[in-house]
C-alpha cells in the first residue's frame, strides 16, 4: 500500500495550487502570453520586421493594424506576437541552462563536500561579486548579439544562487534517515542522488525556476533596450528600445511592448508565489 500514499498528497497539492489566489490568475495570464507566441505565425504570417504601412500610425486608425505602427512602419501587433516567441524562448533556454548548472553544482557540492564544495564556493563567490546583468552584458558585447548567445549569457550568469540553494537542501538531506538507510542497504551514490536527493530538492528548484524565467525576460529586454539584442529578431526589448526615440510624441510604441513585458513578469511572479505557498511544509499540516 505504500506506493499509493503519494497520490493523495499530489492531489492535495494540485487542489491548493488551483485555489491559490496568486497561482490561478498568474497561470491564466501566462496562458494568454503563450497563446500569443504559438499563434504568431498563423495570425501574422509575414516577417514582423517588414515595413508594412506608414510610419507612426496610431492604434485604432486602421483596422488592418489595430495597434498601429512604429517609426519605420512595422506592425506593432505582429511585433508583440512574434516578440513573445523570442522573449519566451530566450527565457526558457537560459533558465534550463541555469537550472542544469545550479542543480548539478549544488548536488555535487552538498553530497560530496570537501574539495568539490570548496571549488563550488569559490566559483559562485566569483560570479556573485559581479552583478549578473553586467556580466551578461559583457558576454553578449564580446560574442556579438544573437538569440542563442543572449540565452547562453543569461543562463551562465544566473545559476550561482540556485546552486547555493540546492547545496543547502542537499546538506540537510545528506545525513537524514532516508539517505542513511539507502547507504546501509548498499545503494550507490548515483542511485541515492537520483532517488533520494533530487526528488526532495524539486520544490525550491521549481519555485526558483519560475522566478528565473521572469528575471531572464527582464534581462533580455534590458540588453535589447541598450542595443545588445538580436537585430534580426523581433523582441519586446528591441521594440521598447526603438520606441524610446519617439516616447514623448508617440508613447504607444514603447508602452505596448513594455506592458507585454510587465504582464508576463507579473504572471511568472504570481505563479512562483503560488508554488511557494503550495509546497510550504507548514501548508501540509
Amino acid at each position: 500500500m505504500a506506493p499509493v500514499l503519494p497520490q493523495p498528497r499530489r492531489r492535495g497539492a494540485l487542489r491548493r495550487l488551483l485555489s491559490s489566489p496568486s497561482a490561478l490568475p498568474g497561470t491564466a495570464l501566462l496562458l494568454v502570453v503563450l497563446g500569443a507566441a504559438v499563434s504568431a505565425g498563423w495570425l501574422f504570417p509575414g516577417d514582423p520586421l517588414d515595413l508594412a504601412t506608414e510610419p507612426l500610425q496610431w492604434p485604432g486608425r486602421d483596422s488592418a493594424f489595430p495597434l498601429g505602427s512604429d517609426m519605420l512602419g512595422r506592425d506593432i501587433a505582429a511585433g508583440l506576437f512574434h516578440g513573445a516567441r523570442a522573449s519566451l524562448l530566450i527565457a526558457a533556454v537560459s533558465t534550463a541552462l541555469a537550472v542544469a548548472l545550479g542543480v548539478a553544482g549544488g548536488v555535487a557540492a552538498g553530497f560530496y563536500g570537501g574539495r568539490v564544495d570548496r571549488v563550488l564556493g569559490a566559483v559562485t563567490t566569483f560570479f556573485q561579486t559581479i552583478p549578473s546583468f553586467l556580466f551578461a552584458l559583457a558576454i553578449v558585447a564580446i560574442a556579438q548579439p544573437s538569440v542563442t548567445k543572449i540565452a547562453l549569457a543569461i543562463g551562465i550568469t544566473s545559476w550561482p544562487a540556485l546552486a547555493r540553494l540546492v547545496r543547502a537542501e542537499v546538506l540537510r538531506l545528506r545525513h537524514g534517515d532516508m539517505v542513511l538507510a539507502s547507504e546501509a542497504l548498499g545503494a550507490s551514490h548515483a542511485r541515492i542522488i537520483v532517488h533520494d536527493i533530487l526528488p526532495n530538492t524539486l520544490t525550491p528548484v521549481l519555485v526558483s525556476a519560475s522566478l528565473m524565467v521572469a528575471t531572464a525576460i527582464l534581462t533580455e529586454s534590458s540588453l535589447a533596450f541598450l542595443g545588445f539584442g538580436d537585430p534580426n529578431v523581433a523582441s519586446w526589448g528591441n521594440m521598447v528600445g526603438a520606441g524610446r526615440e519617439v516616447l514623448r510624441t508617440d508613447w504607444y510604441v514603447c508602452v505596448l511592448p513594455g506592458l507585454a513585458i510587465g504582464v508576463t513578469v507579473l504572471a511568472l511572479n504570481l505563479i512562483g508565489d503560488g508554488l511557494a505557498a503550495v509546497f510550504d511544509p507548514r501548508e501540509g499540516r
